[in-house]
């Protein structure tokens, strides 16, 4: 609702929208913790002297209050030098918040001095029983009263001086301590320094005996890599050297069944020369016996040629 308020503060203020909205930005949280506040403040209610609690409770919401009240004013000043449009809408919206946080600071100010309060009341009511009463009397009490004040006054004073007294000796207690402080902080870092000189000296000597490791081990991986290297040459002259005997091995064994895969082939033409002239010879047969004439008398084959001779 409050919120509500300051929008239309804010409308009627005829300010420019980026401005309307950091003002809104600027106050409305404020309206917030007054609404919370509000509910807050109405739960705790004084009734009696024991409620220490709530009286606590009670004060530290109206300090809190408080803070935010200086700061709505704090605000509405800075603001209000921007111009005199501006300046009026924060008017609207400070008053309006104060007049939201105020009766609730007031409230939790009550419960807060619920005691103060009731001391007051009861010795307002004590001074006017005390009025009621004889002249006398009246003269009587204002003289012990005056007695009594001059008493407090000295009092007062006396308690004061013992106040200063215990600032002073706080002061000097205060520069003592400061002093160990400082002489102890002096002491720790000699000793912190002493500490890194000697932790710096044993890194360089721990650093003297990485490299000289690293040396030798950088040596060592050299030695190795040489003899790799060696060997590896070796290895691969032995290599060449067995491929080239393998390569000769080869070569001959190649020759080798070169030559025996000729003789093969040699003989293979051979025998299938041979064999063709067999065949020739097998079918000349058989064209020749195709051709033989039976004769019909005697029985017997004769050849073409013979059968010739026999009819002449």
């Amino acid at each position: 609702m409050e919120d509500n308020k300051l929008m239309v503060i804010v409308e009627e203020s005829g300010l420019e929208t980026t401005k309307a909205q950091v003002l809104l930005e600027r106050f409305s949280g404020y309206f917030k913790i007054a609404a919370e506040w509000e509910k807050k403040a109405k739960a705790i209610q004084v009734t009696d002297a024991s409620q220490v609690v709530d009286m606590k409770m009670a004060r530290t919401g109206r300090l809190f209050l408080r803070d935010k009240r200086i700061a709505i004013e704090k605000a509405r000043k800075e603001l209000k030098e921007q111009s005199l449009r501006e300046g009026k809408a924060i008017d609207g919206i400070a008053n309006v918040l104060k007049a939201v946080i105020t009766p609730i600071e007031l409230y939790l100010e009550k419960q807060e001095k619920f005691n103060e309060i009731k001391a007051a009341e009861k010795a307002e009511q004590l001074r006017v029983e005390a009025e009621e009463k004889a002249e006398a009397e009246r003269i009587a009490k204002e003289k012990a009263e005056r007695e009594e004040q001059e008493r407090i006054r000295k009092e007062n004073a006396r308690l004061q001086k013992e106040a200063e007294a215990r600032e002073k000796a706080r002061i000097a207690y205060e520069k003592k301590v400061q002093a160990e402080k400082e002489e102890a902080e002096r002491k720790a870092s000699e000793e912190r320094e002493a500490i890194e000189r000697k932790a710096r000296a044993e890194q360089e000597r721990q650093e003297r005996i990485i490299a000289q490791q690293k040396a030798k081990v950088e040596a060592e991986r050299k030695q190795r890599e040489a003899k790799r290297i060696a060997y590896e040459k070796k290895v691969q002259a032995e290599k060449a050297d067995a491929e080239w005997k393998a390569k000769t091995e080869r070569e001959a064994i190649e020759r080798k069944a070169e030559a025996e895969q000729g003789r093969r082939d040699k003989e293979i033409a051979e025998q299938k020369a041979k064999a063709e002239a067999e065949a020739r010879k097998a079918q000349a047969l058989r064209e020749r016996l195709a051709a033989m004439v039976t004769c019909p008398y005697c029985g017997k084959s004769f050849s073409p040629e013979e059968a010739k001779h026999a009819k002449a």
